[in-house]
């Protein structure tokens, strides 16, 4: 088999890659080492109506519910309400979700091949072991979509991301104080260096949280989550849908290296301050497809793809690491303060403007200059000077 492109790994940043190949005019061909696609889910489901519209999707039978905000939790349970204009976010059905983004993928040209594992490469060759036999495909360019662990990119000896969070996950009953409202928990006790989390949808929550890979276990802190306060009040026992994962945090210094390139979980494309991937990883996913199909006409080389994305988002993502690295060093008494300093009216009213899923800075610009700095300085010390 001969291919322009081979993309390896069909979640949304491989689908969508796939998809702008072909649409581009290059033979490409999508494999997936699972048997279906969506499986297994490593997610949250909550994606913004950005993201939505960035994958090229409209409300499809994969919505479960809208979101229009959020409650955030200090450690001390104090809350801080979130109101959007509208609607900001989706819970979604990762499975169904992902099966329609390769059917976009497969309806402009792409190839599939499930149950397809990759397992080496050379210059213009890929191989693969599917239905246990082994098999070559001869690919000009290949991009790795395939997530965290990348093979594409450890055999291309391609950097890694900067960081792993570990996180967990599971469904339960849940009545949630407002369907429509997301609820966020914070502090060392709960999720050391990030937050937690329990997303609504029909009478069920996706509880979960992410944390620095040090200490205990994220397992150790989901215990401790279901007896927070406000969760054990709401959470109403069984357990389902347990997901175990991580978040890969800091993009690399290269996402390119001779014919290969790596998009989305692979090249950390994910937001620092949410580990939100969907939306980053179809903007790179986007530019990786085109210009993968226009290297295969020797249009151009893929150092154009490294430049392009990072031109798109590379300064969201190094400020939005930033962010992430002064809050996850504040103790639970400075997060108490921090939460206390954005619940005033003139902090709500600029979250309520300018808050934005994918573009945090934006509103963190504006935080800055309506807040009072000098007690922002003093509330995050050194570890938050560095974005003034």
């Amino acid at each position: 088999m001969k291919y322009d492109v081979v993309v390896v790994g069909a979640g949304p940043a491989g689908a969508i890659a796939a998809k702008y190949a072909a649409r581009n005019g290059a033979r490409t061909l999508l494999i997936e080492e699972h048997a279906s696609i969506g499986s297994p889910v490593q997610c949250t489901g909550l994606i913004s109506t950005k993201a939505l519209a960035e994958c090229e999707m409209g409300e499809g039978n994969f919505v479960l519910a809208r979101l229009r905000g959020a409650f955030v939790y200090a450690p001390d349970c104090s809350e801080l309400t979130v109101t959007g204009k509208g609607v900001k976010a989706y819970v979604i059905d990762r499975k169904m979700f992902d099966r329609a983004l390769v059917e976009g993928s497969v309806d402009l040209g792409a190839d599939l091949l499930l149950k397809t594992r990759f397992i080496d490469m050379e210059k213009d060759k890929v191989s693969v072991r599917t239905d246990g036999e082994k098999k070559e495909i001869r690919a000009d360019t290949i991009i790795g979509a395939d997530g965290i662990q990348s093979s594409v990119g450890r055999m291309a000896g391609l950097p890694r991301c900067e960081k792993i969070l570990s996180g967990v996950q599971f469904e339960a009953p849940y009545a949630a104080k407002d369907p429509g409202y997301v609820e966020i928990f914070t502090g060392n006790n709960v999720a050391p260096g990030f937050f937690a989390w329990a997303v609504p949808f029909e009478g069920m929550a996706r509880i979960g949280l992410a944390k620095n890979q040090d200490g205990f276990s994220a397992l150790h802190y989901l215990e401790r989550l279901v007896k927070h306060p406000v969760v054990a009040s709401r959470y109403r026992g069984s357990r389902t849908e347990h997901v175990l994962g991580g978040i890969p945090l800091g993009a690399p210094d290269r996402t390119t290296k001779d014919n290969v390139m790596i998009v989305g979980d692979a090249a950390a494309q994910v937001k620092p301050t949410s580990g939100g991937g969907i939306y980053m990883g179809a903007v790179c996913a986007k530019i990786a497809g085109e210009v993968a199909a226009r290297a295969a006409r020797k249009e151009t080389g893929l150092e154009e793809y490294e430049k392009r994305w990072r031109s798109a988002v590379g300064r969201e993502l190094a400020i939005g690491m930033r962010i992430h690295k002064s809050l996850g060093k504040l103790s639970d008494g400075d997060l108490n303060e921090f939460i206390s300093f954005l619940n005033t009216q003139e902090m709500r009213e600029a979250i309520t403007e300018y808050g934005d899923m994918d573009h945090p800075s934006v509103l963190l610009q504006k935080i800055i200059s309506a807040g009072d700095k000098r007690r922002l300085i003093r509330l995050l010390g050194v570890a938050f000077r560095t974005l003034f």
